[in-house]
């Protein structure tokens, strides 16, 4: 028997089956089954299948939020570079879609459960949106501190950039081997440069 406090195998049976069967055929009684938990549980934690899936994305996937937040809190650092804090967002960028992709693109095939799930996802102020308007805000803090060119469409960079990260875990999803040309480490480094050769004061 799972020794495990309710709410945590709720959330870890939650990630398991969206990463495994997706999100639109994950049901509650599903989560509550695998968590050993009875539905009526399920519901003392989490009001719907929605916000289990905004937890899961908080506390089980690679934290692109938080380390937005970060960045654009110690934008005054000078002992990191702009480079430096592009790499470390692409690098968490990559593989925070790398693992929703999974989870999300069964939503595609079921209009309707999507209209639901992005209505109850905009109710608590969560979207796919979010990761932009964070590497926005952050380029637009650099570019305040003189960092980034004063011209640069911080908008059109944070796209490109997170827009790279979701095409890398997309495309490579379906490639023969289902593996990208260069490492992660790699197509971070490069992504960021690239991508800095083009704002850079």
């Amino acid at each position: 028997m799972d020794q495990k406090p309710a709410r945590v195998r709720i959330v870890d049976a939650a990630h398991d089956l969206m990463l495994s069967i997706g999100l639109a055929r994950t049901t509650t009684k599903a989560i509550a089954q695998a968590a050993g938990c009875s539905e009526a549980a399920l519901y003392k934690y989490f009001a719907n299948k929605e916000e289990l899936f905004v937890t899961v994305l908080h506390e089980r996937l690679p934290k692109l939020g938080s380390l937005l937040s970060r960045l654009t809190e110690g934008v005054a650092n000078p002992d990191r570079t702009v480079e430096e804090n592009l790499t470390d967002i692409a690098r968490e960028a990559a593989l925070f879609y790398e693992e929703t992709f999974p989870m999300a693109a069964s939503l595609y095939a079921e209009p309707q459960l999507k209209r639901r799930h992005e209505d109850i996802l905009r109710g608590l102020g969560s979207g796919p949106h979010k990761p932009i308007q964070g590497l926005d805000a952050y380029l637009r803090a650099e570019q305040a501190a003189g960092r980034v060119a004063p011209g640069a469409d911080t908008y059109a960079a944070a796209s490109l950039l997170l827009g790279a990260c979701a095409q890398r875990a997309f495309a490579y999803d379906m490639s023969p081997d289902r593996k990208p040309p260069q490492s992660l480490d790699a197509f971070a480094t490069g992504l960021a440069r690239t991508l800095l050769g083009g704002i850079a004061p």
